[in-house]
């Protein structure tokens, strides 16, 4: 594997680790402001923080006519369906039950790489997606209700909404990023999403008073997890195969549940950790005796 599959590798698992402490960040802040006004700031200020970069992000960038329509439509699921739907989520369910349901993300991006993309999947890729999708149903079956999360199997389905926008976010990015630069790509869709939320945040009433978390909440993920990790995610996928990046979206429960526990000090139950094995189960089959092919990263059995 050449240096620069390895980095791409690298970029990932960072990815990864950022993505996972999100929902715990977004818990944090829409307790004391509305989601949509969450997200509309969160993506203020990754548009901000990306101003400074604005010659980097456009040199070498080869538009083709007729671009404008899969830029929007890449933007339209992520970010702006995507946390329209997690937003809300995080209002009915908890921030650990929100990250495992990303689980089944890995599946519904290797079903449309098959489908879109012509990408292979193996036999026992798909039995090991089956068995996290289980997983996921069996948590929301057994999920407790509480006052941070009072309606788990509704929160848990919204996020379901969400991660297929973020199906059609990842396989558009993927056919975008071999003309455009991938920060590029996550200043449009940072760009776009804030004039999306623009108006979905005035329509709410304004809080009487933001808590000093709250607002740290907001600015780590407009700049670290908004501009970071979507940056690391869309240099990934234009090095690797929507397969192979979708593989590591299976870190994103186990990273998440580390952040929930720790920060908000969440827990699950006896049939949760169960679900959870199941869960981790499904991603070991489906990574077993898998290798990555240099220059490419297609996945063989």
């Amino acid at each position: 594997m050449n240096s620069r599959l390895v980095y791409a590798h690298l970029a990932l698992i960072l990815a990864m680790v950022i993505w996972g402490s999100s929902f715990t960040f977004l818990k944090i802040a829409i307790e004391v402001m509305h989601p949509m006004q969450v997200i509309f700031l969160r993506l203020l200020v990754g548009s901000i923080a990306l101003l400074p970069f604005v010659v980097w992000l456009i040199r070498g960038v080869r538009y083709q006519a007729g671009d404008w329509k899969w830029l929007l439509a890449m933007a339209l699921f992520e970010p702006c369906l995507y946390f329209v739907f997690e937003g809300m989520a995080m209002k009915y369910t908890s921030a650990t039950q929100a990250g495992l349901v990303t689980s089944v993300l890995p599946l519904m991006i290797a079903a449309g790489a098959w489908f879109f993309l012509r990408e292979k999947i193996a036999a026992k890729q798909w039995l090991g997606f089956s068995l996290a999708v289980a997983g996921v149903i069996w948590i929301s079956v057994h999920s407790q209700v509480t006052s941070h999360a009072p309606n788990p199997p509704l929160g848990n389905f919204l996020e379901f909404l969400a991660i297929l926008s973020a199906t059609g976010y990842t396989l558009l990015a993927k056919h975008l990023s071999h003309r455009y630069n991938p920060f590029f790509l996550t200043a449009m869709q940072t760009l776009l999403g804030t004039l999306f939320f623009l108006p979905l945040a005035l329509l709410q009433p304004l809080p009487t008073s933001i808590e000093p978390r709250a607002l740290e909440a907001i600015v780590i993920m407009g700049v670290v997890i908004s501009v970071g990790a979507y940056g690391l995610y869309n240099l990934a996928l234009s090095k690797l195969t929507a397969t192979v990046v979708s593989t590591y979206i299976n870190l994103i429960p186990i990273f998440s549940l580390f952040f929930a526990m720790l920060i908000l000090h969440e827990s699950l139950n006896l049939q949760q950790w169960l679900a959870c094995g199941v869960i981790f189960a499904g991603i070991a089959i489906s990574q077993s005796k898998t290798r990555l092919v240099q220059g490419e990263g297609e996945v063989q059995k």
